[in-house]
């Protein structure tokens, strides 16, 4: 009995003896409740029907009503499972794996593989034929498709504005939106609009996605295999799901902040190291001064030679442009000038830039699309400098594209979290890709994956970008394409500084070498 007492107290904590208190008079009065009516009741029940009193069997009738009650709760859900298991065994293992996934989804800390995850347990346990997940961008202005389950992309657009009447429903009333519900009410104006942006994009249920009061995302499924209607269990559970989903969503974007602070910082640290820039240098330089020394000691033998001179000139012209021009594209990354800014229209800079490269884009018949945003104000940035950029851009696009590919350059205002108007430039093309493990180090000075590349075009590029306090980032699919992000704020703030002498001398050749 004493092992037993024990046992008792270690497992259900009552060590604390206001718990015991708490635990037995919440007991006792319950009992006293229950038991005082429904003697009464028993003992009037024996009157009216056998005309007698049995207090012995009242008591124990009593007792028994009071024990069934005590154990009704704990036998409930076992029963409650027990059943499901048997009657209903698709929804019981749906609702448990959905149930299990909503908390073990907040681990999964990249976006990509979270939003994919989400997307597939849901259509699988759920048997839901069609799904689409939207996440809010606030750089790009919009809600992007990040993960489709079977949507044919042909269908809608891939980006839903936040002024769409399904992103802005779902923020005010912050609840689950059936289409089925919705119908009855398309008379009204703002409801018709919201089951039309629902019926676009395929979906009977939108669930949204709300974190510290805002819209961060939303979930579309369409109808279920089985044509089932979405039953009152299931919008619950979904809703619970909800929740976990915008919080894993933001550990995921949190923790993609991180890491592309991380990047920065190495980034930074990569681009003030010159004592790597001047070992690559040397390195760069020796090959072609060794071809231009042998043809300097065979010139005194054959300088009769007209072939061989000729050669000789080719030859050694086209080794000290490389030399210029490495040299060149070492001293604006080193000590690039100090940006002049002006107030200037960035659609018409690019513009230019794309005229300068139309003779390229038409020998391989590479189709430039643009897609300016029309609203932008003048930004404040240095012309020259940015130009260099742009058409290091568009030159390195073009050399990754194969013939009739495309090249997407596209342009948006967005606003930081902190307030700071940006606007965006974004450079796409069809092409190859770059290998994820490349991606580290395609701004670190003379990494280069070509033959003829001096791997400072980007470098450079990166340079002139941080001097305008902006950055850039950088999306890429192998065979399928990349994409540069170049992020400028609105407004600058610089003092002019006066150039040297020798910072104000013309570059002997304007580099134009990518990555």
């Amino acid at each position: 009995m004493v092992t037993f007492i024990a046992y008792s107290i270690v497992k259900y904590r009552l060590m604390d003896i206001n718990i015991v208190l708490k635990k037995g008079t919440t007991y006792i009065l319950l009992m006293l409740l229950l038991f005082i009516p429904s003697f009464f009741l028993v003992i009037l029940s024996q009157i009216i029907f056998f005309g007698k009193i049995h207090y012995l069997f009242s008591t124990i009738i009593i007792s028994i009503l009071l024990l069934v009650s005590i154990f009704f709760n704990r036998i409930k859900p076992v029963t409650e499972k027990v059943v499901e298991q048997l009657l209903f065994r698709d929804k019981y293992d749906y609702r448990e794996t959905l149930g299990k996934f909503s908390k073990a989804m907040v681990t999964i800390l990249d976006l990509k593989s979270l939003t994919k995850k989400i997307t597939e347990t849901i259509t699988q346990t759920m048997g839901v034929e069609k799904a689409s997940l939207f996440s809010l961008n606030e750089e790009r202005g919009g809600y992007y498709l990040l993960e489709s389950k079977n949507i044919k992309m042909a269908s809608f657009s891939p980006i839903l504005s936040k002024a769409d009447p399904l992103p802005q429903y779902l923020q005010r009333i912050k609840e689950i939106v059936i289409r089925e519900e919705l119908v009855k009410g398309t008379t009204i104006p703002e409801i018709r609009d919201v089951v039309n942006t629902l019926t676009r994009l395929e979906a009977e249920v939108s669930i949204p996605l709300i974190s510290k009061g805002q819209l961060i995302g939303m979930i579309n499924l369409s109808h279920k295999f089985n044509k089932e209607i979405y039953s009152h269990e299931d919008i619950e559970l979904l809703g619970t799901l909800a929740n976990q989903t915008a919080i894993a969503i933001e550990n995921a974007r949190l923790y993609d902040d991180l890491k592309k602070s991380k990047s920065y910082i190495r980034r930074a640290d990569r681009l003030a190291s010159l004592g790597t820039l001047t070992a690559g240098l040397a390195h760069e330089i020796r090959n072609p001064l060794v071809a231009i020394k042998t043809f300097t000691q065979l010139l005194p033998e054959r300088i009769d030679d007209d072939e061989f001179r000729n050669h000789f000139l080719s030859i050694a012209s086209g080794e000290v442009d490389r030399i210029s021009a490495l040299v060149t594209e070492l001293l604006e990354f080193a000590r690039p000038s100090e940006p002049k800014f002006e107030q200037e229209d960035i659609n018409t800079v690019l513009d230019g830039m794309i005229l300068l490269v139309s003779t390229e884009t038409k020998s391989k018949r590479i189709e430039i699309l643009k897609e300016y945003a029309s609203d932008l104000s003048p930004i404040t940035i240095d012309r020259e400098q940015m130009k260099q950029v742009f058409l290091n851009m568009l030159l390195n696009a073009i050399e990754a594209t194969s013939e009739d590919g495309r090249i997407y350059v596209k342009t948006r205002s967005h606003t930081k979290p902190d307030g700071e108007p940006y606007i965006q430039v974004e450079f796409t093309d069809t092409g190859c890709g770059i290998r994820p493990e490349y991606l580290e180090e395609i701004f670190t000075p003379f990494f280069t994956t070509k033959e003829k590349g001096s791997g400072l075009g980007l470098s450079i590029s990166n340079q002139i970008i941080q001097d305008h306090k902006g950055y850039i980032d950088v999306e890429s699919q192998l065979n399928k394409g990349t994409s540069f992000f170049i992020n400028l704020p609105l407004h600058q703030h610089h003092p002019k500084r006066r150039q040297t002498d020798f910072e104000s001398q013309p570059p002997l050749f304007n580099p134009i070498e990518r990555r």
